[in-house]
């Protein structure tokens, strides 16, 4: 099983000795080809081919992710000249079979996920098995929406945050200050700061904490108020500004696996929560990592409220009794009354 084709595109997946076949490559017309593996063949083994080489071990935390545009880019290169492309890496299972999925479900995002691609490929090459690293990547890419860049995308910065506190946690450490994503300092979330959202406020000052979008929704929540209007003891957040006292405070050593949340009114600071970098179980039983939870008794939910004007009215007037719109009648029996 030197190469398989990729059903229904001129892409063929292999492992390093299929280069050896030059008689089968001639005869797939295979033009283009694209090395996922970091061994470096001889010069010569890529003569007459153009040729793209992307150095990465078959790891569960090497980066793939971020070679997926380029990768992308050279296959669709190779197909628009006329040619076949052919990828391969040491076996023709895991980095390569990772790189011909994200092109897939770049062609049809809408269509494939990276499980139903990766089932396309078996059909020709049942040996395909990305490592669940690499599955993990295609489903984060996935989520994107297989963009064009994919490194300036927020879920690839988000997916680098967690990877970061996954490192320092194995390594029995909290993570780098500068290697958190504080949610609200990021500028895509700006907007949500002044959209109407549900506010999660400081049940002893009312100070705002925190808002809907914040809100990383776990086990069976499917989103942010499932999340909310759960009955979980705790409401889990991603990290904002204002925990960076309790997450990283300034005393000598490393910053803490975890520790207590303390509410960011100078006047208040009552105990509002608690974190853990390693992870911690919810009381609905379903785990969280990284875990920074807001205490559901320490805390007041408020939905956003939405003023209805009537049509044709500039926000911020208010019109004498007599001007005033009939809402429900009565206006008009007021007047009646008079």
């Amino acid at each position: 099983m030197a190469m398989n084709k990729v059903p229904g595109h001129n892409i063929y997946v292999g492992g390093i000795f299929s280069l050896k076949n030059k008689a089968a490559l001639a005869r797939a017309n295979v033009t283009h080809v694209l090395s996922v593996i970091r061994l470096q063949p001889t010069d010569d083994t890529f003569s007459g081919y153009q040729h793209h080489h992307i150095e990465v071990d078959d790891l569960e935390d090497e980066n793939l992710l971020e070679h997926f545009t380029s990768a992308i880019k050279f296959i669709q290169s190779g197909l628009d000249a006329g040619g076949s492309v052919l990828v391969h890496c040491a076996m023709g299972k895991s980095r390569s079979a990772t790189v011909c999925i994200a092109y897939l479900l770049r062609r049809q995002r809408s269509v494939l996920t990276p499980q139903s691609a990766l089932a396309l490929l078996r059909e020709s090459r049942p040996l395909c098995e990305p490592n669940p690293g690499f599955m993990e990547q295609l489903n984060v890419y996935h989520q994107m929406g297989c963009p064009d860049d994919v490194t300036s995308h927020p879920l690839y910065s988000r997916w680098l945050y967690h990877r970061d506190v996954e490192e320092s946690v194995a390594c029995g450490r909290a993570p780098e200050m500068e290697s958190v994503l504080f949610e609200d300092e990021q500028p895509q979330q700006r907007a949500d700061l002044t959209t109407p959202a549900t506010e999660i406020k400081c049940r002893k000052c009312r100070r705002k904490l925190a808002i809907a979008p914040f809100v990383v929704p776990h086990g069976v929540h499917g989103d942010a108020k499932a999340a909310i209007t759960s009955e979980c003891a705790h409401i889990f957040m991603s990290p904002l500004t204002w925990m960076r006292p309790s997450l990283f405070p300034q005393t000598p050593g490393e910053a803490p696996l975890s520790g207590r949340l303390t509410c960011p009114n100078t006047s208040c600071g009552s105990n509002i929560g608690k974190f853990a970098w390693q992870g911690m179980q919810c009381s609905c039983g379903d785990w969280v990592v990284p875990a920074i939870g807001l205490a559901r008794a320490r805390v007041d939910i408020s939905e956003p409220v939405t003023i209805r004007r009537g049509p044709g009215l500039p926000s911020g007037i208010r019109l004498p009794p007599n001007m005033r719109p009939n809402i429900g009648g009565f206006g008009a029996n007021l007047e009646n009354e008079r």
